[in-house]
């Protein structure tokens, strides 16, 4: 039952044309991910001082930057560590606010409004001023980056679960379960999260976008990941100094930005309106 369920969501995902304007995006910014050594033209890292800051020429589609190094190399390296700091921070950001969101829902009680305070808590501090300040604590890094944007972003997960769980707890199939002596760590992940999968989805699909440019931002402020290291934040901040010799060098890496954000939420979009059963 469940696998015809799965089914019919990818079939009505195939049929919505803004979800799947955003998997082909994402499809092309994950091939050039994971092809990046075959499809950059160059090392990313290769310096070439007599060429500095050139335009697009036949060597050079992007031109160079500061350094003489090939933009479009960059930003295709560069690819590979914004997507996985936007895709292990919305996991790891995703298992703590689930795992804290079931137990409060399930549990209630003093367990609930512990987590809640502790929540809201979260919830008030300003997120990116936050993250900057844990980054720069922890020293620059791809590890500190992921662990700060996921301490500060799991409380989106916990409210939306905690609310899904305290309903379906009172359904009779739960109820049952209960009568037969399930334990509650089964009723949580055997009974509660499977029937509340579809919200967590949606949140996680459009906070990846979120987290892409939190990452970004962190790095054009010079706190995230350090050069030598390419990434579309750290190539903005770059080629924001140069922006009227060589546009490209910030227009390349902003336009990859917009890309992935935008192929999430377009995909985040999808997901709403298929599991929506108002609009459905």
């Amino acid at each position: 039952m469940r696998g015809t369920d799965d089914w019919a969501v990818l079939r009505a995902l195939a049929k919505h044309k803004i979800a799947v304007a955003g998997i082909i995006i994402l499809v092309c910014l994950v091939v050039m991910a994971v092809f990046a050594p075959w499809i950059a033209p160059c090392d990313p890292n290769e310096q070439d001082l007599y060429r500095v800051l050139e335009g697009p020429s036949r060597e050079h589609l992007l031109g160079t930057d500061d350094v003489g190094r090939d933009l479009l190399s960059r930003v295709i390296y560069g690819s590979r560590v914004t997507l996985l700091i936007g895709v292990l921070s919305t996991l790891f950001a995703a298992i703590i606010g689930v795992m804290l969101g079931l137990v409060a829902g399930y549990k209630g009680g003093v367990l609930d409004m512990i987590i809640m305070r502790l929540t809201d808590t979260f919830m008030s501090m300003p997120v990116l001023i936050m993250v900057l300040v844990m980054v720069a604590a922890q020293g620059p890094g791809v590890r500190s980056v992921i662990v700060a944007i996921t301490v500060f972003t799991w409380t989106g997960y916990a409210r939306i679960v905690r609310g899904q769980a305290m309903l379906v707890r009172e359904l009779p199939f739960v109820e049952a379960a209960q009568a037969l002596g399930a334990s509650g760590f089964r009723i949580m992940f055997r009974h509660l999260l499977p029937n509340i999968m579809a919200p967590i989805i949606v949140t996680a699909s459009i906070a990846l976008g979120g987290n892409i440019m939190l990452e970004s931002a962190v790095s054009f402020l010079g706190l995230g990941v350090q050069p030598p290291t390419p990434t579309w934040g750290n190539e903005l901040r770059i080629g924001y100094s140069y922006l009227e010799i060589v546009p490209l060098f910030s227009i390349a890496p902003g336009l990859m930005i917009t890309l992935a954000v935008l192929a999430f939420n377009f995909i985040g979009d999808g997901l709403r309106d298929v599991y929506d059963p108002r609009i459905r």
